[in-house]
């Protein structure tokens, strides 16, 4: 996608090392476009976990590189043992994001019948790189699929602009090119349809409004900022045609781990008879559960919500309280929004409803391997 009109994905190989990945700096954005060299394991697990990557393709990319990196700097003697230990730590990172493990788990199963140190980091990086582009290649296709729903929201309009929201930023800054809620709007765009993206703030990274109203803004999309609980109000008075999010961790019966907040958007749509849809593609199905409940929901640091961080008038980014000292807060991560509050799964392969047998049938191949590894819980 563009910044300044140049073309970017979310973390690459460097140009002038292949033992170096640059990644953007997300904590920066919007005010400062910063990019990051990670040139070792510990460097990736601190960008997956201090959130200069954020999202749940652009994590699984990080981590996947991550393994490279890895194995780049393991002992020639011990290379399948200490890229174990870092497969544990990087999963250690965040713990909802399915992308995380999978891709992890990916890299490890292709290197685990290879002899060589030499040919363990060939397929490392072949494998790494191979994560990343299909993660974009999928978003693209969740594109092209979900363009159908807004163009036939955009025909019964009759022109007037289709308006959709979304929560957090599953743009292309969460995945490494396109994102899953955004890339049906830049699909439709392309086409000509006039779109409008109502922009949930997201507290408390405030991911919508420092992220996702910078890429609309990038991409020239027309977009208003609305605080966390505005979606209800718009909704009730038909100014909300349709709710877009992305997902962190989908069960096989398609109850949506999404940023907190999420299942408020769905109870609000369903109430007002609004379609709700999850894009996401197949790497962020978790192919072992069958209950959202036991999904493990993230619970990060109080300071999160009690200090924000903006930019100050003299152009220095700087922290300011917002709550009294000594409060308690309880900062979740992300909440479930259950399958029957989810009108459709938008996924590479099509749009599936959010029922274990017809997401079975899309993945059958998928569901297959999943349980001859693992078997089923």
């Amino acid at each position: 996608m563009k910044v300044d009109g140049t073309d970017y994905r979310t973390i690459w190989v460097s140009p002038d090392s292949e033992s170096s990945v640059e990644i953007i700096d997300q904590r920066q954005l919007p005010h400062r476009f910063v990019t990051v060299s990670l040139e070792d394991v510990d460097a990736a697990y601190r960008a997956i976990k201090d959130m200069l990557v954020r999202g749940a393709g652009l994590i699984g990319a990080t981590a996947g590189y991550g393994m490279y990196l890895a194995a780049l700097r393991a002992d020639d003697k011990r290379i399948l043992e200490e890229l174990e230990k870092a497969g544990s730590r990087l999963k250690s990172a965040r713990p909802t994001a399915r992308n995380l493990g999978w891709a992890v788990d990916r890299v490890l199963a292709a290197v685990a019948q290879l002899d060589s140190a030499s040919a363990i980091r060939h397929t490392a990086l072949a494998t790494a790189t191979t994560i990343a582009d299909e993660d974009a290649d999928f978003c693209r296709m969740i594109g092209e699929h979900g363009r159908s729903l807004i163009a036939t929201i955009a025909a019964a309009k009759q022109g007037q602009p289709v308006n959709i929201l979304t929560h957090c930023n599953a743009g292309w800054l969460a995945f490494v090119d396109y994102g899953s809620a955004t890339a049906p709007i830049y699909a439709a765009r392309d086409m000509g349809i006039d779109l409008h993206v109502w922009v949930d703030e997201t507290r408390p990274w405030n991911q919508g409004s420092r992220l996702t109203c910078w890429e609309l803004a990038q991409e020239g999309i027309s977009h208003t900022l609305i605080t966390d609980n505005a979606g209800g109000h718009l909704m009730q008075h038909g100014k909300v045609d349709m709710v877009i999010v992305g997902s962190d961790r989908t069960t096989r019966t398609g109850d949506v781990a999404n940023k907190i907040g999420t299942y408020l958007k769905a109870l609000a749509a369903a109430d007002n008879e609004i379609p709700f849809y999850v894009a996401l593609p197949s790497s962020t199905f978790d192919w072992q559960l069958a209950h959202g409940t036991d999904i493990e929901i993230e619970i990060r640091s109080g300071d999160e919500i009690t200090t924000i961080t903006g930019l100050t008038k003299n152009g220095t980014m700087e922290s300011v309280k917002l709550a009294p000292d000594g409060v308690e807060a309880a900062n979740y991560g992300f909440d479930v929004t259950p399958a029957r509050l989810v009108s459709g799964l938008i996924t590479e392969r099509g749009i599936v409803a959010a029922e274990e047998s017809a997401i079975g049938k899309l993945f059958e191949d998928k569901l297959r391997d999943a349980r001859s590894l693992h078997g089923t819980r």
